[in-house]
């Protein structure tokens, strides 16, 4: 979601306001930059407020456009935690100095190594898994098995998947690169490409949608974009019902995943503030609720996903080290150019 301009001048004066007040009022604040939508973290965030007594300022914004304004407030930016979704954003993040680590033994030992930054700039919140979304009256699930099979001449003309230009791409072909190293990545980019049944074109909603009406026979998508659609009733839900989720490479290294995640800001004035919401956001509710309201998988191996995620059946995930999809980004995107992924 974009903000305009005269959204961003209120907010900037209201932050200004808050950072200019008494001590005694603005100590229990924590000034939230998210690049998640409102509607998909408000209301944990109004919990977290309820429980601790931190009020939580938030601004909401496309990821990269938050971190070029992160960028360009320097030392003056208002914001105290970067709230992200994809690693390659949070690596991007670390990389333009905007970050400072947040040492938390808690985070260690709840987070697991290769979902968090190395140097603890940032922790993964919330994990999704890179799917086949495939028809159900036109596929046998059988016939599936890998990424590496979506480059099959069998598939030609029946595979939808969104633009090269969108990060969760960028990050499959990163982990690609990781994985099974750059020639590969390259060979398979160049199949998928010429098994596309249109040029890449919308969202992973739009792609669940273009299977269930036929357009295309496979996608590949977000899991949670498809259990929104089963959650939203009308055309969205009428449309994933005639879809359903495959995960990818059981037999081998996993299926990709990626992580939300979040950081505390260079410039932040509440650290401790901002410290005890990410905190919050890893503890047992708010893991829950990610499961539960937006069809995450918890970041934490001792919480059980939701009745609806588990229908969609266990699954082994790749342990790529997600940091390696930002470091690779590059790469990735110079690979799915080469390939014409347009």
């Amino acid at each position: 979601m974009r903000f305009s301009r005269s959204a961003l001048c209120r907010a900037a004066a209201f932050f200004a306001a808050t950072l200019i007040a008494p001590a005694s009022l603005a100590a229990e604040v924590v000034n939230v930059y998210s690049a998640r939508q409102e509607a998909l973290i408000k209301p944990i965030l109004e919990r977290f407020t309820e429980e601790s007594g931190i009020k939580v300022n938030l601004i909401t914004g496309d990821g990269d456009a938050l971190l070029t304004r992160l960028r360009s407030e320097g030392r003056n930016s208002p914001a105290d935690l970067l709230l992200t979704v994809d690693a390659g954003r949070l690596y991007r993040a670390r990389e333009a100095g905007v970050l400072q680590p947040l040492h938390s033994d808690f985070l260690k030992k709840v987070v697991p190594a290769h979902l968090r930054d190395n140097e603890d700039y940032w922790y993964g919140l919330s994990v999704r898994a890179r799917v086949i979304a495939y028809a159900k009256d036109r596929i046998d699930p059988a016939e599936l098995s890998t990424y590496e099979d979506l480059t099959d001449p069998k598939w030609r003309g029946r595979l939808c998947v969104r633009s090269s230009s969108n990060i969760y791409n960028q990050s499959l072909v990163a982990g690609m690169i990781a994985t099974e190293g750059a020639d590969a990545a390259g060979a398979w980019a160049k199949g998928v490409v010429a098994n596309f049944a249109r040029p890449p074109q919308g969202g992973d909603r739009d792609q669940i949608k273009a299977v269930g009406a036929g357009q295309c026979d496979l996608a590949l998508v977000n899991s949670y974009y498809y259990g929104a659609m089963l959650q939203s009733g009308g055309e969205e839900e009428a449309a994933a019902a005639n879809v359903a989720l495959f995960f990818p490479n059981q037999d081998g290294r996993g299926t990709h995943v990626n992580v939300s995640g979040a950081g505390i800001t260079t410039a932040a004035t509440h650290v401790e503030q901002a410290k005890a919401l990410i905190e919050f956001l890893a503890g047992e509710e708010a893991q829950h609720w990610y499961a539960e309201t937006n069809n995450e998988y918890p970041v934490r191996e001792d919480i059980e996903p939701s009745a609806r995620l588990s229908s969609w059946g266990e699954f082994k995930a790749d342990s790529v080290d997600v940091t390696e999809l930002g470091r690779l980004n590059a790469q990735a995107v110079m690979i799915m150019d080469r390939a014409n992924w347009k």
